[in-house]
């Protein structure tokens, strides 16, 4: 299965968190699943990062791509695509990050790993 992880899992993977259910936990570290972090989530730790709302070990350049690569999580580019197929999405969720992961499951058959509720409102595979 291709995942998409949503922002704050890979943070709590990275962190080995216990805020990672126990299903997410099995599906991120099943050798079978391919996982993904897309760029869009990149984005959203360097602008979370400069405004100070998120503590990172090191800058956002250096730790994602150090942690994404440790963990063996490929990386999935912002295609322009992504980016105009948000507006034939229903408005059930007004976080821009997350609607572009959306859109990214939704093209690419993906299912996404997050404890976000409203996004299991799309017409997509969450997994918690």
């Amino acid at each position: 299965m291709k995942v998409i992880l949503d922002t704050c899992t890979f943070l709590w993977v990275t962190l080995d968190s216990r805020k990672l259910s126990s299903q997410a936990r099995h599906v991120f570290q099943n050798p079978e699943n391919e996982m993904f972090l897309s760029a869009v989530s990149c984005w959203e730790i360097a602008v979370k990062h400069s405004l100070g709302r998120l503590k990172l070990r090191g800058s956002p350049d250096a730790f994602v791509v150090a942690q994404r690569e440790a963990h063996g999580i490929a990386s999935l580019p912002l295609l322009e695509a992504h980016a105009l197929y948000e507006s034939r999405l229903p408005k059930l969720h007004n976080d821009p990050f997350d609607r572009m992961l959306i859109c990214q499951a939704i093209l690419h058959g993906c299912a996404i790993l997050t404890p976000d509720q409203l996004i299991g409102r799309y017409p997509i595979h969450s997994i918690w």
